[in-house]
């Protein structure tokens, strides 16, 4: 099959060697903003994997035009941060074809919703499949420009959900070619929560903000990061979480539950599951908190969680209370910067029953 990557950073990377190690034909884009690891890939005519995987993976195309990485392309992947899904979407636009299958990985909360939007379709429309991940299928980092180290590749527990829904079981049967970790979700939404970075990275980022302004990020973020306080923080972001999905009527399990299943924890007990997931050993912390484990995943996906909370009349207490203070802490107004909301979305005018109905698996 011919897969088309857009984004080169840690995850592009790890995803476009794995496809081609499983002898898939890839292509890789980035914006000439990045051309960084373009160029190193075209030196040597591929990346160099180590870790989990290990070889070196033969790129067909990599480069800055889109057209070209997308032409006769039967699947295409965007895999990036929150902020890239719409600058992705809007390049690839001129370029799309009716039948071709689009997934972005992760959806960090709502960016098929967004991606689909943003290519001026209807959420129903059939023309165009766009699926969202609830988190990337590997725990990966660029180690150097071309070269990609894999510490883990996840063994389960990634969900899946398309728009329309139908065409759900041809996407996962595509990604079923190179993974087992998928599963469909139940429902677009419950893809969407599933998405614990919120959860997670916000709570340690703020329970540890002076060691971080202090070292520079010279601790492990999990092993030393996250003491017995901190797991309980995580886990009151998750119970509210877990109860916005309630009031949804999907299932939302909790992030330790998830954590095992895809084989970064070995425990699903909140105080000592991070500190000692073997998948999480060795992830050192950001060097400044000037970063998307507070500009992403409050701005892009806390802020979206607190106002589905409202529109649910769901008490979300703790999420509230990390916005604001991430806010004050940054000097920023995460809920005001509107970075990615039910406007943004498209979903302001869904009642709940419509929500349902427009993104379940029916």
């Amino acid at each position: 099959m011919k897969i088309t990557i857009l984004g080169s950073g840690n995850g592009g990377c790890a995803m476009a060697a794995d496809w081609s190690l499983a002898e898939h034909e890839v292509s890789l884009f980035d914006f000439e903003s990045y051309s960084t690891q373009i160029k190193a890939i075209n030196k040597v005519g591929g990346i160099y994997v180590e870790g989990e995987l290990n070889g070196f993976a033969p790129i067909a195309y990599a480069g800055h035009s889109i057209e070209k990485a997308v032409k006769d392309t039967e699947l295409i992947v965007v895999v990036g941060p929150a902020y890239s899904t719409e600058a992705f979407a809007k390049a690839v636009k001129p370029y799309i074809k009716k039948g071709q299958d689009f997934i972005v990985c992760p959806g960090s909360i709502g960016g098929g919703l967004l991606f689909k939007k943003t290519l001026g379709l209807e959420f129903e429309d059939e023309s165009i499949a766009v699926a969202e991940t609830s988190t990337l299928p590997y725990a990966c980092r660029n180690i150097e420009p071309g070269l990609v180290h894999i510490y883990l590749k996840l063994k389960g527990g990634i969900f899946i959900s398309t728009l329309p829904s139908q065409a759900n079981t041809r996407i996962h049967k595509k990604i079923d070619q190179v993974y087992n970790a998928f599963i469909i979700g139940e429902h677009y939404l419950h893809t969407m929560f599933q998405n614990a970075n919120p959860v997670i990275h916000p709570a340690v980022t703020l329970m540890n903000a002076g060691r971080i302004e202090s070292t520079n990020g010279d601790f492990y973020f999990y092993e030393d990061g996250v003491m017995p306080a901190v797991g309980r923080l995580i886990k009151a972001v998750d119970d509210e979480r877990i109860s916005i999905g309630n009031a949804l009527g999907i299932n939302i399990l909790s992030d330790p539950k998830i954590g095992v299943m895809q084989g970064y924890m070995t425990s699903e007990d909140y105080e000592t599951a991070y500190s000692e997931a073997p998948g999480f050993k060795g992830v050192k912390a950001q060097s400044q908190l000037d970063h998307r484990y507070l500009n992403e995943d409050v701005g892009y996906g806390l802020v979206l969680m607190s106002e589905i909370a409202k529109k649910l009349n769901v008490e979300t207490p703790i999420i509230n209370s990390i916005i604001n203070i991430s806010s004050k802490v940054m000097e920023k107004d995460y809920r005001n910067e509107n970075k990615r909301s039910l406007e943004i979305l498209g979903l302001s005018n869904y009642s709940l029953d419509e929500l349902k109905k427009v993104f379940s698996n029916v």
